[in-house]
């Protein structure tokens, strides 16, 4: 039978004192290894560094911060109902990437949800408080008050998408990097591809025109057909329901479409629920196309969806790189904005 009895020298959590004592070293050599300061030669930092890790010793968060000045997290801001970040596939995937990067760099993920206006006063506080090294934030709309805040406490951050944001060096300081696709040139592809398919009534379904990428691939429809009859742009929402409501109306004010370009596959997917009720062929009457390649949605509809594909886990991952070049930057520069290649792939819907 084990001793039930508590060993007192087995229990006690490893100080720094012990740390120091079996590395042969000051207290404040160790501190400066363990908190992640400089000045300490590289042999006694491997002393300490063995040390730590005889003992098991955990550094303490506090101490840390104090040494570093840094908290070791950092916050994911997403304007967004939360029915919207939990239904949709692309906010999971941007996070997952973000989290991974965020685990390469042993930082925390800090995921605040702006539901209404009420939340900005919460982000406020949080963000003043100094709680987090940095801000990824992504899904802004035109009207967004997060920017303005992030300038007002210069907050490093990076964007997801390209934002409605002052010139370099107006609105209090520079411009603020952002990663993103190529939105424009993705719907220049896809409507391409629907004019090579002999085409001739394309329409277009649009994400919400308070965002810039909804914007940009309205232009990339229009860039291929400027001459569109306007009824053929129908407002949705990238939602599977927008997408679903803005077919109705298509086929209301035009029925003789013989194609349909849907700015996420969301929307694509809700198009094509409508057309099979009401028995209309996909691709021999309509073809379809989606833009994200969201394989839980774009491989699982049927027929399965063509679709313009951007890296959007990769994305999430980009943006940590950038923010942490600029946490980790001496001379205080921006890193410069990245715009992401698309690739149409090609399925059964068109």
């Amino acid at each position: 039978m084990p001793d039930p009895t508590p060993d007192p020298q087995r229990d006690v959590r490893p100080t720094l004192e012990a740390v120091a004592a079996r590395a042969g070293v000051s207290r404040a050599t160790a501190s400066r290894v363990v908190n992640g300061g400089a000045g300490v030669r590289q042999p006694l930092v491997d002393q300490v560094r063995r040390a730590v890790d005889e003992l098991g010793y955990i550094p303490n968060h506090a101490a840390r911060t104090l040494v570093t000045r840094r908290n070791g997290a950092v916050a994911v801001i997403i304007d967004e109902p939360e029915f919207r970040i939990f239904s949709d596939p692309f906010f999971s995937r941007q996070i997952r990437g973000i989290s991974r990067e965020l685990n390469a760099h042993d930082a925390q993920l800090v995921l605040l949800l702006v539901e209404g206006s009420g939340d900005f006063d919460r982000v406020t506080r949080y963000l003043a408080g100094g709680h987090v090294d940095g801000v990824l934030a992504f899904s802004l709309h035109t009207d967004d008050e997060l920017p303005a805040i992030i300038r007002r406490f210069r907050v490093p951050t990076v964007y997801g998408g390209r934002p409605e944001l002052p010139a370099a060096g107006a609105g209090g300081g520079p411009a603020v990097p952002y990663v993103d696709c190529d939105n424009r040139g993705g719907a220049r592809e896809a409507v391409r591809h629907l004019v090579s398919l002999g085409r001739r009534r394309i329409a277009h379904i649009a994400g919400p025109r308070d965002q810039t990428s909804a914007l940009d691939r309205i232009d990339g429809y229009r860039d291929v057909l400027p001459d569109a009859d306007p009824a053929l742009v129908v407002d949705g929402d990238f939602t599977v329901d927008g997408g679903a409501a803005a077919m109705e109306r298509l086929l209301e004010s035009c029925p003789d479409v013989d194609a349909v370009f849907a700015s996420n596959d969301l929307m694509a997917s809700g198009a094509l629920r409508v057309l099979r009720e009401r028995g209309i062929r996909v691709p021999e009457e309509v073809a379809l196309v989606g833009f994200d390649d969201m394989g839980t949605v774009a491989k699982t509809t049927d027929p399965p969806l063509t679709t313009v594909r951007q890296d959007v886990e990769g994305m999430g991952r980009l943006m940590v790189r950038l923010l942490m070049e600029r946490l980790n930057s001496d001379s205080g520069e921006w890193p410069a904005s990245v715009v992401t290649p698309t690739e149409l792939i090609r399925r059964a819907s068109a």
